[in-house]
């Protein structure tokens, strides 16, 4: 027997090239997917960085809310408490005047029945 030499056939040459030219288009549209995904990436990591900054915006005036409802509550103390004194000095001053009325009415009557009434 001779040796024999293998000569391919137009059908393997033409399965090589479809085979390679399917790899090719596989490789661009991996290419191209991966582009997507990576703008993808881009846009939600931009997303994110705006979230977290909208965060850090709230989380600063909640913290100003706060130190200002803080200090609204020291105020409506102070105000109460002085409120309280003026109604105390109020009521005391009250009963003073209450007192000198009293005591007025009673001279006037005491003075009343002390005083004769001329018949005329």
């Amino acid at each position: 027997m001779a040796p024999s030499i293998a000569v391919p056939s137009v059908q393997v040459q033409d399965h090589r090239h479809t085979t390679a030219a399917r790899m090719v288009d596989q490789e661009e549209m991996l290419r191209r997917r991966n582009e997507e995904l990576e703008r993808e990436l881009k846009k939600s990591i931009e997303r994110e960085e705006k979230m977290k900054m909208e965060l850090q915006k709230a989380w600063e005036r909640l913290r100003v809310a706060e130190d200002a409802e803080e200090r609204l509550c020291s105020q409506l103390g102070e105000l109460e408490a002085e409120a309280m004194d003026q109604a105390r000095d109020y009521r005391e001053r009250l009963i003073t005047l209450m007192e000198q009325l009293s005591a007025a009415q009673k001279l006037i009557q005491s003075a009343s029945v002390q005083i004769p009434s001329m018949a005329l």
